[in-house]
């Protein structure tokens, strides 16, 4: 009985996600550009990175290992 119940809260829980679908009015509130959020992150890991590498390499970071 109980691995019943659990299927079927695990469909209940899953059920939204089914439903849930990139609108197609471009105006609407929930409407994400992903492709353009995508490249915003990409660009923002990488000067992220360029910058701890810079840091690290310019002899102003006092790290001592062991």
């Amino acid at each position: 009985m109980q691995e019943v119940v659990l299927c079927l809260l695990a469909f209940l829980v899953g059920l939204p996600a089914l439903d849930a679908n990139d609108p197609e009015d471009k105006n609407s509130p929930f409407y994400y550009d992903w492709h353009s959020l995508q490249v915003g992150g990409v660009i923002c890991a990488g000067i992220l990175c360029a910058m701890g590498i810079i840091v690290l390499l310019s002899g102003k970071c006092k790290c001592k290992f062991g």
